[in-house]
């Protein structure tokens, strides 16, 4: 789950009210996350299932295709497939099944444009959830997912504020008018101090390589928050849905984490990580 969106002053009673309603959704669902994280398991499995559903079904809401398509819930049960898959102990079936998938979705929806966006959704979904289900399940599982929760927290809530403070020029207007490159720096610095901080805090000696590694996927996520950023504008929609009071939609709060973790994953996997724990080939000491 991310921490606060946009990066530019609030102004006016309402943004007063939407600040305080985030930070209250923030402080009860931050816990519950976090919890279950720690529980690991069928209960972590079942937080990260559920909120790529919800993430799909957004996707799909956007993008032009309804909850009750043959190709939607094509969607959705290979979702479920991946989950079942991961949990039964075959993790490259599991990787497998958002790919078929989105073969599946893409031909039943006749090769439509929603249908191909469709499809593409369910990729980044079922990446996304791969990518938490196998880093959790790792050895360095339940460390690693803590620092990449916390600098990705870090990253999304330092930005919004250090571009109130400072303000300056855009990011990239054209796709989040609201975000300034102020917020991008302070957000980066912020996730490398915070990302640093827990290695240290987890007994970690390498503290270098995850700093590095910190900035790396602070910068990604910072560009998976711009993708949905430009799929909204793309399709003219403010947030992803009302789900939760004050932050949007499950798609607004976890953009980057998902992003952050589809990256740490390929790169555990680049430097010679297993399918079943790829964050082992990251070496991180």
């Amino acid at each position: 789950m991310a921490g606060l969106e946009g990066n530019t002053p609030d102004k006016g009673p309402k943004n007063k009210s939407d600040l305080k309603l985030r930070v209250l959704s923030a402080a009860v669902l931050g816990p519950i996350v976090l919890g279950l994280a720690w529980l690991g398991g069928p209960a972590f499995g079942m937080l990260a299932l559920v909120a790529a559903i919800l993430f799909l079904h957004e996707w799909f809401e956007m993008t032009g295709t309804r909850l009750m398509t043959p190709h939607g819930i094509a969607g959705y049960l290979a979702l479920v497939g991946l989950a079942v898959a991961y949990h039964s102990g075959y993790p490259g079936l599991s990787l497998a099944c958002p790919v078929g998938g989105a073969l599946v979705v893409y031909g039943l929806s006749g090769f439509s444009r929603a249908g191909r966006w469709a499809a593409e959704g369910l990729i980044y979904a079922g990446l996304a959830l791969y990518a938490l289900l196998v880093i959790r399940g790792g050895v360095q599982g339940l460390e690693f997912l803590f620092f990449l929760l916390v600098l990705v927290w870090a990253t999304d809530i330092a930005a919004y504020f250090t571009g109130r403070a400072f303000g300056g020029p855009k990011l990239w207007r054209k796709i989040s008018p609201n975000k300034t490159w102020s917020g991008a720096i302070g957000g980066l610095v912020c996730a490398v101090l915070l990302g640093s901080a827990t290695a240290a805090l987890a007994g970690k000696v390498d503290l270098f390589a995850w700093a590095l590694l910190a900035a790396v996927l602070s910068i990604v996520s910072q560009l998976g928050d711009l993708l949905e950023s430009g799929v909204k504008r793309r399709f003219n929609v403010k947030d992803s849905s009302h789900l939760i009071p004050g932050h949007g939609g499950i798609m607004d709060r976890v953009d980057g984490l998902v992003a952050a973790a589809i990256a740490a994953v390929a790169l555990g996997v680049l430097f010679g990580g297993s399918v079943a724990d790829p964050i082992s080939g990251l070496a991180l000491g």
